[in-house]
This record gives C-alpha cells, structure tokens and sequence, in this order.
C-alpha cells in the first residue's frame, strides 16, 4: 500500500480531494468485458442479475452484508465515510454517509483502511491516522453506540502491543482462531518497516500482549501489508498485499495456520510459494491487493473485495473498488482467481436481491432501455483495448460536437478514458444547466468515472456531453471521450 515515499502519498490524498470537490466521482478506469460479442450477437445476461465494477472510487475496501444491505469503506483522506447499499450492482452510486471526524490533531489526518467487525451488539471500526507526519500512523478503535455498522461511533482506545509503544503501525485487521481474537497489521518488524505482526487481544479494543513479527513472503522487499483472514477447512488463511501499492506489481500472498496451533508462534505460519493474486495485463489490471472478504446474502458463496487500476504506471492515483467471486482448491485453500478486467459482466452474489441497471456502451448497444446518438465528426476505433469498455471508444475535440445518452432509470454513470491530451466536457441531464467535467489526466488512465448524475425520479432521461474545445493549462488537447454508461433503476 505504502511506503516512506510521503510527497507521493500527498499528492494522491490532494487528488482525491479535489476530485471530490469538484463534484464528481474521480474512478479509474475500465477495461474489456469479456469476451466482447459482436454486434447483433446473442443478448447479454439479464440487467437485474448482473453488475459490472467499480464499486467505489476510494482504495483500501472493506464491506460485509449486514441485515439485508451491503456497508462498503474506503480510504477518503481525513474521514470515514461508508456506503450502503441493498445491491451490490448500486454500491457506486449510494450516497456516502460520514460516520467519523476527529477533533484531535494527533490522529485526525490520513485516515486510512478502515475495517469494521460486530462483536456482541456493537460494532468495531479499525483504522490507521495520524497528524500528518506519515511516521505517526498508529491504529485505533471506535465503537457504534447501537447495533448498527453506520454508527454512530465513539472514540474507544488506540491499539498499542506493551513492546511497540510508540511504533510506525498501520492496516489493523481483527481475526479469530480457536474462539481466542488477534490484532493482525503492518509496522514495524525486524524484517520490514512494513512488514506482518500479530498480537493477541483481550476484547475488541484490548492488547493483551506483545507483538510477533512474521518474516512474510512476497517477491518484493518493500511492504507486507493489508492482513485478512478466512477461517475454514481446518485452517486459518492469511492473505496480505506485499510490494508498493504505487506499483503495478502490488499483488497477494498468503500463509495458512491449522486449527490448533498457536498463531503467535512464527513457525506455526506455512508460507505458500507465490502470489495468489497478481496482474492480469490482458485484462487491463495492475496492482491489484488492499483486499477483504465477504459472504454473499444467503452465506453460500464466498467474495473479495480488493482495489486495482488500469494503468502500468507507478502511481497512487487509479485506484478503484472492485470485487468478484472466489472458489475453494481441492487441499482446503482459498482460489482467488485472475482479477476480472474492469467493465466485464458478473452475476451477483447468491441471494442478492438485484440492480435493475443496465450499460449503454459508446456504439449504441445496451444491455437495458437505452441508445447514444452523436452530432458532429467523432472519431471511434478499438486502439484503447483492454482501457476501454469491449476495447472501443468514441472520442472528439471539435467544439459543439455531442453525444446523447437516452435512458430508462433513476441514475446515470458516465465512464470514459482519462488523458493527458482530455479537455473539459459539459453535461447536462434532461436539458437542464451545464456541469463542467475536466476529463484530464496527468497519466491515462483507462474506463474512468467521469460523471454521476444526480438522483432522478424514475422515468427516460437524457445525458447529453457536448464538447467545449476547452482544456485546462496543463492539456496537451481539448479532446472528449465516451465509452460507456452505467445506468440505474433506483
């Protein structure tokens, strides 16, 4: 996830900022659904069954599915903000609700990888801050004053093991072994400054003991990070992020523990050769780590959740929400799969109520009720490849040139590629006034979220992007691109 390159890091949280500031969802981008059929083909599955990623725009993703709705976090910069949702096909566009601030100075700044668990009645929020010096992240605690994971929380204890008092820690993950709870994070070790610890806990907001240091596997030296456990098959699994999250290498290693043994006993870990989950370039996915786990509604099927980008560039920007299912391998051990390119089409979890929405993609094929039509000379073709939606994308910098989207639903997602050589679009919904999207990026970047709606009363609707000829001081051009939209029906 990080390493000591702090002006790196800083950049990426002002970006963020900004983005959201701005007003619109700065997400990476996509790539190729696969395979992509051709046109007149056979019709895609049924919208209400299926969803496409990203979920969020937000890295480091943490969700469970609690009493008929999924609860999603993410890393936002100064405050944890959690989205709920009953589908997890409308996760990105559910309206984020703030369910922590802090007014104390010491651990109000870069709040990151937010976990929450229930025990008992209450649920525990983990989290890693600190006062703007990188060097100061420590790990902390809240508690929800109700039963219920959007809070309201309390401040209720800092995480501290009796031998790191006062030590560089992040990425705080709770499990369970032999009915015993642990605190799992990355810190300090004698093997890396990120590196894997575990501490055993009294309660959920306790450390009752000193910290082991586990010497991690990971085919890169500088991180071992983001722990996260499935307990099943007679064994405990521990799979963590190890490499730089700025790299496209960022990728998952895992150790497994049998039932029975002591997990703070290093010896007692088997380390499993090779990563788990890695790149996948033919499908446009770099750096994929930062992970979670999670049951579908019926408890039959097993998820990760996990953020990637569509970029091979080192960078901290890009980095989006995704999730997809995973198996079981003959011996007991968990089968992550290949990282699924960013638009391909999924069925949702078993016993997932559905979305309802559906994709309309920039040559006028859809999935639902919807169509785009272009006025003016657009350029098309298939060069962006596994960047772009079924590797295809309709671009243009001539000024007034358009693309109306026309739809049936209650929202509409724009998602185009992000470039050096991108201008500034105007979007308007149902003939209404004018919004403004810079669609620049300092790196491409592929299928990006340039542009949510606000919420409609359902019914048809109209997107319409027009070109302005316009860029900002740093675009080498003033070009628009559209490459497909996500709509929703409530």
């Amino acid at each position: 996830m990080r390493t000591k390159s702090r002006p790196a890091r800083r950049a990426a949280l002002v970006a963020v900022l900004l983005a959201l500031l701005l007003g619109f969802v700065s997400v990476p981008p996509a790539v190729a659904a696969s395979p992509a059929p051709a046109a007149g083909g056979p019709a895609p599955a049924a919208a209400g069954t299926t969803f496409r990623n990203p979920l969020n725009s937000g890295p480091d993703p943490f969700t469970t599915y609690w009493k008929g709705a999924y609860y999603l976090t993410s890393t936002q910069g100064n405050s944890i903000r959690m989205w709920r949702s009953p589908s997890l096909g409308t996760l990105l566009p559910a309206a984020p609700v703030t369910v922590w601030t802090d007014n104390d100075t010491s651990r109000d700044r870069n709040i990151w990888a937010p976990e929450f668990y229930r025990f008992g009645d209450r649920w525990y929020l983990y989290y890693t801050a600190d006062d703007g010096t990188d060097e100061h992240h420590r790990l902390y605690v809240l508690e929800s004053e109700r039963d219920d994971p959007a809070g309201p929380y309390r401040f209720k204890a800092r995480l501290t093991p009796p031998n790191h008092v006062d030590d560089f820690a992040i990425d705080p993950s709770v499990f369970q072994h032999d009915g015993r709870l642990y605190l799992a994070y990355s810190g300090l070790n004698p093997y890396q400054h990120n590196g894997l610890n575990i501490a055993p806990m009294s309660n959920p907001y306790t450390v009752s003991g000193d910290a082991v240091a586990l010497d991690a596997a990971g085919g890169c030296p500088e991180v071992r990070e983001g722990p996260e456990f499935l307990n099943r098959n007679g064994r405990t699994w521990m799979t963590y992020s190890t490499c730089d999250t700025g790299k496209p290498d960022y990728q998952v290693w895992m150790m497994s523990l049998p039932d029975g043994a002591d997990p703070l006993v290093p010896r007692a870990w088997t380390q499993h050769s090779g990563p788990v989950f890695s790149r996948a370039d033919d499908r446009g996915v770099y750096g994929p780590g930062h992970h979670a786990f999670f049951r579908s509604p019926d408890g039959t099927e097993d998820w990760i959740v996990y953020h990637a980008r569509t970029t091979s560039t080192n960078t901290y920007s890009d980095r989006t929400t995704r999730a997809q299912k995973i198996s079981w391998n003959a011996d007991g051990s968990p089968d992550l799969g290949r990282p699924l390119a960013l638009g391909a089409t999924q069925d949702l979890p078993s016993g997932d109520p559905g979305s309802g929405g559906h994709w309309i993609n920039d040559d006028g094929r859809s999935s639902g009720d919807g169509t785009v039509a272009y006025t003016g000379a657009w350029n098309s073709g298939t060069g962006c490849a596994t960047q772009c939606f079924w590797g295809d994308d309709h671009w243009s910098d001539r000024a007034g040139n358009t693309a109306t989207l026309t739809f049936t639903g209650t929202r509409v997602a724009l998602l185009s590629v992000r470039d050096t050589g991108n201008g500034i679009a105007a979007l308007s919904v149902d003939g209404g006034a004018e919004q403004r999207v810079d669609l620049y990026g300092a790196i491409r970047t592929g299928e990006s979220v340039q542009y949510l709606s606000p919420r409609l009363p359902h019914g048809r609707h109209t997107l319409r992007v027009r070109v302005t000829g316009e860029h900002n001081a740093a675009s080498q051009g003033a070009f628009v691109s559209v490459d497909r939209a996500e709509v929703y029906a409530d």
